[in-house]
């Protein structure tokens, strides 16, 4: 039975059962793997289970029902609005943050157990200030960030390490990526004085855990309080060509009294993702032999020696990262909630409402085209991604990811430090060739790969 119209230029609202679909396919498989901190176990079994795919086929199935335009739920007493339309995603991204800001309650909630007082979840006027010292420090829609000399230098190195276990045990997997993943970051966002500070990291991983679960949980002052006093100290050892020093020393942070130690969490929590779409970008590689001769050749050049000489760009080795985090984003819902009453379509919305897009859905069904399921990284160089308003790996907007440049930076160039004298063969369940297409969940957790000499 199809639904009944909306009023005349209205929105419609979903009815029982399809917010019960939405609901049990969409909303909760993404809880259960962790919208903060990843887990393993969840992840291997929604690969399993194929729950992205099955997230993707209901929001398609939801815009056959009721049409394009935002479609109206409640979900547990929250007002919310799906969107379904690339276009309706443009104009919640263009018009971010006021009247759509990102620092929606359940983002809060989430995120304030280990930065609260991030640029991401700060509501008002103070969010300028801070959003423009991450801008500044992470040198934010400049293809090449100003240190790229002396952080490729320390991604270079830390890849070749890996490279080199790698090859001693004949195998490459998460937990060996890991290791040296993290301690690159380290390095690049604090400098020397904390490259083998696990335990920080170990402290944001619990503050992340409890994050997942957004407004169930409580407040971890204590955990959060050890965690941002160790920052700090290291923040302040932090190195000038590292990005903190950067943060420390930009012009907007001094003017405006931007506490450094309240930015830096972000950065290190958005590193997890990066790496988890650096190793996918390899398992794509290493089973599509052509596109791995072409980020090889391009990758061939000598790595600088030393942290003035000019930093090789990858253009092909970027695009492979770009399309592998279009295939499986790694903020799979935008979250924004309006801070006045806004306009759709003729239906007005209050404030205070919740406004949903679920980006593997946007990635995979909008458009309907051949590329959808299959790597082809040729759409991030020959404009047809940047054509699109559903393709947004890091989102897009005065809220966009400010350090996208500097994630293509480090991802590219530790492609080029594992590939550099090692051939790479994946090995675990799932192998992302060109025979089929190519699964909606990926769990990098699993990926296994054999490694030997190039």
């Amino acid at each position: 039975m199809s639904p009944a119209p909306p009023a005349a230029g209205g929105l419609h609202r979903a009815g029982p059962a399809d917010r019960a679909r939405f609901l049990l396919r969409v909303l909760l498989p993404g809880a259960a793997e962790g919208l903060i901190r990843r887990r393993p176990w969840a992840m291997s079994l929604a690969e399993r289970l194929r729950t992205d795919r099955a997230a993707i086929t209901t929001l398609r199935d939801l815009r056959h029902r009721y049409g394009p335009r935002p479609l109206r739920l409640s979900v547990a007493g929250r007002s919310l609005v799906l969107l379904l339309d690339p276009d309706d995603l443009a104009r919640l991204l263009r018009e971010t943050p006021d009247p759509f800001t990102p620092a929606s309650w359940e983002k809060r909630r989430a995120l304030e157990q280990f930065q609260p007082h991030g640029s991401l979840i700060t509501p008002g006027p103070e969010r300028a200030a801070r959003r423009r010292a991450n801008e500044e420090a992470l040198d934010s829609g400049r293809p090449e960030h100003r240190l790229a000399p002396a952080l490729t230098a320390r991604i270079h190195q830390e890849a070749a390490a890996v490279a080199e276990r790698a090859r001693a045990g004949g195998q490459l997997d998460w937990d060996l990526f890991a290791a040296g993943w993290w301690r690159s970051v380290r390095r690049l966002v604090l400098g020397e004085a904390a490259a083998d500070d696990t335990a920080l990291i170990g402290l944001l991983d619990r503050l992340r855990s409890t994050g997942n679960w957004s407004m169930l949980a409580p407040r971890r002052g204590r955990l959060r309080a050890a965690f941002l006093d160790r920052l700090r100290t290291a923040i302040d050892r932090a190195d000038p060509d590292s990005l903190a020093g950067a943060l420390r020393a930009g012009p907007a942070a001094r003017e405006h009294g931007v506490d450094p130690v309240h930015q830096v969490p972000h950065w290190l929590f958005a590193f997890d993702a990066a790496g988890a779409a650096t190793l996918r970008t390899l398992a794509l590689l290493s089973c599509h032999p052509d596109r791995e001769a072409e980020v090889r050749a391009e990758t061939a050049a000598p790595w600088p020696g030393t942290r003035r000489e000019p930093v090789a760009p990858l253009p092909r080795t970027r695009a492979a990262v770009l399309e592998a985090v279009r295939l499986w984003p790694t903020t799979p819902v935008l979250l924004r909630e309006s801070t006045r009453a806004t306009r759709w379509y003729g239906t007005v919305v209050p404030a205070g409402t919740a406004f949903a897009a679920f980006t593997p859905y946007f990635h995979r069904a909008e458009p309907p085209t051949g590329y959808r399921d299959r790597f082809d990284p040729d759409i991030w160089r020959d404009g047809t991604a940047a054509g699109h308003p559903a393709l947004v790996p890091f989102s897009a907007g005065p809220a966009g990811c400010p350090g996208e440049q500097v994630v293509l930076l480090t991802a590219g160039h530790w492609l080029a430090g594992l590939l550099a004298e090692t051939r790479y063969r994946t090995v675990s369940a799932l192998r992302p060739g060109p025979d089929r297409p190519l699964p909606a969940t990926f769990d990098h957790t699993g990926l296994r790969f054999t490694a030997r000499r190039a």
